[in-house]
């Protein structure tokens, strides 16, 4: 499966991002917040059907994750007013 797909990013001009193996920098972001969305909110709620887990899911990252909730990796600020604050300064550049 992995040649495979190795030969599909060819064939796109794609790289891969991964790093080597046991090197655990390249996703340390990514494990966080999925840890992170596992015990604040999926671990806390029963979802009946997929289409409710995927709605409530969105919700919780576009409305707590990215607007209140506060990341260390960003100063202790949540993300849409980081984001906000490089458009003002591209657009002042």
């Amino acid at each position: 499966m992995s040649v495979e797909f190795g030969k599909v990013l060819g064939r796109l001009g794609l790289r891969r991002s991964s790093g080597s193996t046991g090197i655990c920098f390249d996703n340390a972001m990514a494990e966080s917040f999925f840890g992170t969305l596992k015990n604040e909110r999926v671990s806390r709620v029963t979802y009946l059907i997929r289409e409710a887990a995927r709605q409530d899911i969105t919700r919780y990252i576009e409305f707590w994750c990215n607007r209140k909730r506060l990341h260390s990796d960003i100063g202790y600020r949540p993300p849409q007013e980081v984001h906000a604050e490089h458009a003002r300064l591209r657009i002042s550049a």
